[in-house]
């Protein structure tokens, strides 16, 4: 069941930093749940130290855990952004 609520939660947070950096038009659903989990992992490598949390990836759904995973994935985007079109929308 952690399984799906993973799935969920990592597709809120994708759909979320896609509505953020206004790059919804250009996803779906399935690539969502992609940047909100990977953003998640990439929020809890750089954030986590610095907040003192955890992310979705690791079992913790507070809200501070749920912020970190949410700019993990708003600093994917950026990244993506960044090297597709050479600047951050």
């Amino acid at each position: 069941m952690n399984f799906i609520i993973w799935i969920v939660i990592g597709g809120i947070i994708g759909w979320l930093a896609s509505m953020i950096m206004k790059t919804d038009a250009q996803q779906g659903i399935f690539l969502n749940i992609v940047v909100g989990i990977v953003g998640a992992f990439l929020g809890g490598w750089l954030l986590s130290p610095l907040f003192g949390s955890g992310t979705i990836n690791a079992d913790d759904f507070s809200l501070v855990s749920l912020l970190v995973s949410l700019v993990g994935a708003i600093i994917l985007l950026a990244i993506v952004n960044l090297l597709r079109r050479g600047k951050v929308r």
